[in-house]
């Protein structure tokens, strides 16, 4: 299956804070082009740790996995992890870890911006005003919360992030995105989005995309608040 990358360069408008210098699409063979968005391309959760010693992590059952119950409802087999589950579940932890070095790499070698340094500049492009209280960006960053303090502080340094008084909340702090940041934005932007297609889209049918696109948002959406699946 091959995969073209038909982005096209265009000048973003002034009021434009997205994290896209310009649209970026994938055609796939025998399948339409479909738009790529830097927020739906970041990691859906942190970097995970190494699994530790090898035979820590055992497979409850070898056996055939039990039928699927409704989600939710209590299934005491639901708390047990057997080979399928254990296969799957690896997966997802090898398949990040890989894509996110890549990216990272690409993104250190082309403009010298680390992945979570990225994460931040998209996550305050999307906010209203392009300035998020320094809690709410702690819960809109995808890829890393440890450290985000002195991640901030960095990008200040920089010139790219800037921090101002909350004038609903004269104890709290404001990370405000600065022009110089919206500009290294868009610039690593195109980086980033051939990285997510070529790294991940290309692997994948349109209808898989699809498919693998419900599958993950499941995990994203707690089960208990009535609107997970």
């Amino acid at each position: 299956m091959g995969w073209q990358d038909t982005r096209q360069e265009t000048e973003p408008g002034p009021d434009d804070i997205t994290d896209q210098s310009g649209p970026v699409t994938v055609t796939f063979d025998g399948g339409p082009a479909r738009p790529a968005t830097a927020s739906a391309h970041l990691a859906a959760a942190r970097p995970t740790a190494g699994a530790g010693p090898a035979g820590a992590e055992q497979a409850d059952s070898a056996g055939a996995p039990e039928p699927r119950p409704a989600c939710g409802s209590p299934n005491p087999a639901a708390e047990r992890v057997d080979a399928l589950g254990m296969r799957a579940w690896r997966g997802l932890l090898r398949a990040h870890a890989h894509v996110t070095r890549l990216l990272e790499a690409e993104l250190e070698d082309a403009h010298s911006l680390p992945l979570a340094s990225y994460d931040v500049l998209v996550q305050l492009s999307e906010s209203p005003a392009g300035a998020l209280r320094m809690s709410e960006l702690a819960n809109a960053v995808l890829l890393s919360r440890s450290g985000l303090t002195r991640l901030v502080d960095r990008l200040v340094r920089e010139g790219l992030v800037e921090r101002r008084s909350c004038p609903s909340d004269l104890r709290g702090t404001l990370a405000v995105l600065t022009p110089a940041g919206l500009a290294r934005l868009r610039d690593a932007s195109g980086t980033h989005l051939r990285g997510v297609a070529r790294h991940v889209l290309s692997h994948y049918t349109p209808d898989e995309l699809e498919l693998l696109g419900e599958l993950l948002e499941r995990l994203a959406v707690p089960a208990h608040n009535g609107t997970g699946r």
